[in-house]
């Protein structure tokens, strides 16, 4: 049942849960400015407070134009039932993918409640359930608030950073330390795409300029290298495949040989084998490496140098929109 509430007296103990938008903040300010809150903001009423789930744009546009009071729905007396009810019309309410899954980690905290519960609750699948409550708990504390703050594009994250943890063994803290050094630059969702392919996939040196924050420069370097694919020849991209697969899997394979599963007799036997194998290669490998590296960088004209650092070979590694 619909009422008035005063902004003052909402709990907004879920703030964080709902993403920013400050372009669309801005529309919404200027539209509430001529017609006012047209649409009630939804909540949990308790005998102590009511905690607000739904419209923290309004609210937070209302307070800037000085407006006191809205309109106001109860989704119910408990946070579980109300979390529930504002879930079941998200369809509806356009809250994201990101939000759904906040929200639904809280619920399984306030009711310790199993997938199949909530997706019987929710009239959902598990395998709906489950993917979102995966998607959060791979985001560290510290993504998830640049993120929700609307300091780095969900976009990115889920379009371009996702896909290197997924395939090609990017650990959290890696992604979490790139976010932080991107998040607040204003930066376009294709300029955050091409530093993250030079920084999970180039020298150590381009990750260490992003780190230090010189994050023109890097772009800078990114934009040198040709993304015309008629710029190689056909022996040249098989290369650059092949090392572009070699990295992948390095990355995989040092990530992975630490892990505890690694226990069976069966497994040690045949390992000790292959790195047997790798490692009277690694010398010639490395060498060869090294030998390649210097050439594609004396080949280079205008090879991006980091600030006080040595000139590394561009980063001429394919990826989705270089071939």
């Amino acid at each position: 049942m619909g009422r008035e509430v005063e902004l003052a007296t909402l709990d907004l103990r879920y703030e964080s849960y709902r993403m920013k938008n400050a372009a669309v903040e801005a529309r919404l300010l200027a539209s509430i400015a001529q017609r006012g809150i047209e649409e009630p903001l939804e909540g949990m009423d308790s005998a102590q407070c009511s905690i607000l789930l739904n419209g923290f744009k309004r609210y937070r546009c209302a307070s800037k134009l000085g407006i006191g009071v809205a309109p106001y729905a109860s989704l119910g007396g408990e946070e579980a039932t109300a979390i529930l009810n504002l879930l079941r019309i998200s369809n509806n309410k356009s809250l994201s993918i990101l939000e759904q899954a906040r929200f639904l980690d809280e619920l399984r905290k306030l009711e310790q409640m199993s997938v199949a519960e909530i997706a019987q609750q929710l009239s959902r699948s598990k395998s709906w359930v489950s993917m979102r409550l995966g998607l959060i708990a791979e985001m560290s504390p510290l993504v998830r608030e640049q993120i929700f703050s609307g300091s780095f594009p969900v976009y990115a994250y889920m379009y371009t950073l996702r896909p290197f943890m997924r395939m090609n063994g990017v650990q959290k803290q890696e992604v979490q330390d790139f976010v932080v050094a991107v998040s607040g630059k204003k930066l376009s969702v294709r300029e955050i795409e091409q530093l993250a392919q030079g920084y999970f996939r180039g020298p150590e040196s381009f990750r260490e300029a992003i780190l230090n924050g010189h994050i023109g420069l890097a772009l800078e370097w990114m934009r040198q290298v040709p993304e015309d694919p008629d710029g190689c020849n056909e022996f040249e991209r098989v290369l650059l495949k092949d090392l572009e697969i070699t990295q992948k899997y390095m990355q995989r394979v040092m990530g992975k040989s630490e892990d505890r599963r690694l226990k069976t007799p069966a497994f040690y036997a045949q390992a000790h084998l292959l790195t047997a194998g790798i490692l009277s290669r690694t010398r010639a490998f490395s060498d060869s490496m090294r030998k390649l590296h210097d050439r594609s960088g004396q080949a280079q004209s205008g090879v991006f140098a980091p600030p006080g650092g040595h000139e590394p070979a561009r980063d001429c590694s394919p990826s989705a929109d270089q071939p």
